[in-house]
Protein backbone atom coordinates (compact mmCIF):
# COMPACT_ATOMS: atom_id res chain seq x y z
CA UNK A 1 0.00 0.00 0.00
CA UNK A 2 1.45 3.50 -1.12
CA UNK A 3 0.91 6.06 1.62
CA UNK A 4 1.07 9.66 0.70
CA UNK A 5 2.52 12.16 2.99
CA UNK A 6 -0.99 14.24 2.88
CA UNK A 7 -2.02 13.08 6.07
CA UNK A 8 -5.72 13.16 5.17
CA UNK A 9 -4.67 11.09 1.87
CA UNK A 10 -2.95 8.78 4.19
CA UNK A 11 -6.32 8.30 6.37
CA UNK A 12 -8.32 7.39 3.35
CA UNK A 13 -5.86 5.18 2.16
CA UNK A 14 -5.42 3.22 5.58
CA UNK A 15 -9.27 3.57 5.68
CA UNK A 16 -10.14 2.20 2.70
CA UNK A 17 -9.11 -1.05 3.13
CA UNK A 18 -11.24 -1.41 6.87
CA UNK A 19 -14.07 -3.51 6.63
CA UNK A 20 -17.69 -2.06 7.02
CA UNK A 21 -19.27 -1.82 10.13
CA UNK A 22 -22.80 -1.64 11.46
CA UNK A 23 -20.90 1.18 13.98
CA UNK A 24 -20.78 5.02 13.11
CA UNK A 25 -17.33 5.99 13.36
CA UNK A 26 -15.26 7.78 16.05
CA UNK A 27 -13.34 10.32 14.65
CA UNK A 28 -10.67 12.16 15.87
CA UNK A 29 -10.21 15.07 14.01
CA UNK A 30 -7.76 17.64 15.48
CA UNK A 31 -9.00 21.15 14.41
CA UNK A 32 -5.68 23.00 13.78
CA UNK A 33 -5.34 26.75 13.37
CA UNK A 34 -9.27 28.35 14.20
CA UNK A 35 -8.83 30.03 11.20
CA UNK A 36 -9.63 26.54 9.26
CA UNK A 37 -13.20 27.63 10.22
CA UNK A 38 -13.11 30.55 7.65
CA UNK A 39 -10.63 29.24 5.09
CA UNK A 40 -11.00 27.14 1.94
CA UNK A 41 -7.77 24.59 2.66
CA UNK A 42 -7.11 21.04 2.68
CA UNK A 43 -8.26 20.56 6.05
CA UNK A 44 -11.60 22.04 5.03
CA UNK A 45 -12.11 20.10 2.24
CA UNK A 46 -10.64 17.26 3.92
CA UNK A 47 -13.20 17.48 6.34
CA UNK A 48 -16.04 18.37 4.07
CA UNK A 49 -15.21 15.29 2.19
CA UNK A 50 -15.29 12.67 5.35
CA UNK A 51 -18.45 14.39 6.08
CA UNK A 52 -20.16 13.23 2.62
CA UNK A 53 -18.84 9.60 2.93
CA UNK A 54 -19.92 8.92 6.40
CA UNK A 55 -23.90 7.73 7.53
CA UNK A 56 -25.81 10.94 8.43
CA UNK A 57 -25.39 9.93 12.28
CA UNK A 58 -29.01 10.73 14.49
CA UNK A 59 -26.63 13.13 16.53
CA UNK A 60 -22.86 14.02 17.55
CA UNK A 61 -21.55 13.41 20.54
CA UNK A 62 -18.07 15.79 20.88
CA UNK A 63 -15.38 15.55 22.96
CA UNK A 64 -13.48 18.99 22.93
CA UNK A 65 -10.33 19.37 24.75
CA UNK A 66 -11.01 23.01 25.12
CA UNK A 67 -13.89 21.94 27.85
CA UNK A 68 -12.23 20.77 30.81
CA UNK A 69 -14.09 20.49 34.07
CA UNK A 70 -13.95 18.81 37.56
CA UNK A 71 -16.45 16.30 36.85
CA UNK A 72 -17.76 14.72 33.48
CA UNK A 73 -20.61 17.07 32.11
CA UNK A 74 -22.71 16.85 28.83
CA UNK A 75 -24.50 19.14 27.07
CA UNK A 76 -28.19 19.52 27.90
CA UNK A 77 -29.90 22.17 25.89
CA UNK A 78 -32.30 22.18 22.58
CA UNK A 79 -29.79 25.08 21.16
CA UNK A 80 -26.08 25.35 22.21
CA UNK A 81 -24.77 28.38 21.91
CA UNK A 82 -21.28 28.89 19.72
CA UNK A 83 -18.83 29.98 21.67
CA UNK A 84 -15.72 31.61 20.49
CA UNK A 85 -12.84 30.81 22.87
CA UNK A 86 -10.09 32.25 21.66
CA UNK A 87 -8.63 35.31 20.90
CA UNK A 88 -6.41 37.69 18.89
CA UNK A 89 -7.75 36.30 15.32
CA UNK A 90 -10.09 38.95 12.73
CA UNK A 91 -13.88 39.70 13.53
CA UNK A 92 -14.87 37.29 10.64
CA UNK A 93 -14.11 34.53 12.80
CA UNK A 94 -16.18 35.80 15.46
CA UNK A 95 -19.09 36.21 13.66
CA UNK A 96 -19.27 32.80 12.52
CA UNK A 97 -22.04 30.42 14.15
CA UNK A 98 -22.55 26.80 14.03
CA UNK A 99 -27.16 26.65 15.10
CA UNK A 100 -26.84 23.15 15.21
CA UNK A 101 -29.79 21.86 17.62
CA UNK A 102 -28.51 20.13 21.01
CA UNK A 103 -30.81 17.43 22.41
CA UNK A 104 -31.82 17.14 25.90
CA UNK A 105 -33.52 13.25 24.92
CA UNK A 106 -30.23 12.36 23.71
CA UNK A 107 -27.92 13.47 26.83
CA UNK A 108 -30.30 11.58 29.18
CA UNK A 109 -29.80 8.25 27.00
CA UNK A 110 -26.15 9.02 26.68
CA UNK A 111 -25.56 9.64 30.43
CA UNK A 112 -27.46 6.40 30.91
CA UNK A 113 -25.27 4.23 28.78
CA UNK A 114 -22.00 5.42 30.37
CA UNK A 115 -23.00 4.53 33.84
CA UNK A 116 -21.47 3.65 36.28
CA UNK A 117 -19.28 6.94 35.45
CA UNK A 118 -21.56 9.96 36.69
CA UNK A 119 -21.73 12.20 33.80
CA UNK A 120 -23.76 15.40 34.97
CA UNK A 121 -26.01 17.39 32.64
CA UNK A 122 -24.73 21.17 32.17
CA UNK A 123 -27.13 24.02 30.10
CA UNK A 124 -24.65 26.57 29.85
CA UNK A 125 -21.66 25.96 27.47
CA UNK A 126 -22.69 25.31 24.26
CA UNK A 127 -20.21 24.52 21.66
CA UNK A 128 -16.67 25.42 21.50
CA UNK A 129 -14.12 26.21 18.38
CA UNK A 130 -12.85 22.37 19.04
CA UNK A 131 -16.19 21.26 18.27
CA UNK A 132 -17.85 23.67 15.33
CA UNK A 133 -14.99 24.48 13.59
CA UNK A 134 -14.56 21.21 12.28
CA UNK A 135 -18.45 20.55 12.25
CA UNK A 136 -19.00 23.74 10.44
CA UNK A 137 -17.48 22.21 6.50
CA UNK A 138 -18.56 18.83 7.99
CA UNK A 139 -22.19 19.20 8.01
CA UNK A 140 -22.80 22.71 6.70
CA UNK A 141 -26.89 22.79 7.69
CA UNK A 142 -25.96 22.68 11.30
CA UNK A 143 -29.07 19.93 11.53
CA UNK A 144 -27.78 17.21 13.38
CA UNK A 145 -28.20 17.55 17.28
CA UNK A 146 -24.66 17.75 18.58
CA UNK A 147 -23.78 17.75 22.29
CA UNK A 148 -20.57 18.09 24.07
CA UNK A 149 -18.79 16.00 26.69
CA UNK A 150 -15.96 17.22 28.83
CA UNK A 151 -12.87 16.34 29.96
CA UNK A 152 -12.82 15.55 33.32
CA UNK A 153 -9.25 17.46 34.37
CA UNK A 154 -9.09 15.40 37.56
CA UNK A 155 -9.20 12.08 35.78
CA UNK A 156 -6.59 10.27 33.93
CA UNK A 157 -6.42 9.15 30.73
CA UNK A 158 -7.16 5.60 31.39
CA UNK A 159 -11.00 6.77 32.91
CA UNK A 160 -11.13 9.12 29.49
CA UNK A 161 -10.52 6.03 27.62
CA UNK A 162 -13.17 3.71 29.37
CA UNK A 163 -15.82 6.54 29.24
CA UNK A 164 -15.25 6.01 25.41
CA UNK A 165 -15.67 2.79 25.69
CA UNK A 166 -18.84 3.18 27.75
CA UNK A 167 -20.47 5.34 25.35
CA UNK A 168 -20.00 2.86 22.58
CA UNK A 169 -23.35 1.46 22.78
CA UNK A 170 -25.08 5.24 21.43
CA UNK A 171 -22.57 4.26 18.20
CA UNK A 172 -25.24 1.27 17.27
CA UNK A 173 -28.04 3.57 17.60
CA UNK A 174 -28.71 4.64 14.00
CA UNK A 175 -31.80 6.40 12.60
Amino acid sequence: MMISTNPLSALHEIGKNLPETALMPALFIGHGSPMNAIEDNVFTKGWKHMGSQIPTPRAILCISAHWETKGSFITNMDKPKTIHDFGGFPDALFQVQYPAPGSPAIAHEIIETIKPAPVHEDASWGLDHGCWSVLKPMFPNATIPVLQLSLDYTKDGQYHYELGNNSMPCARRVS
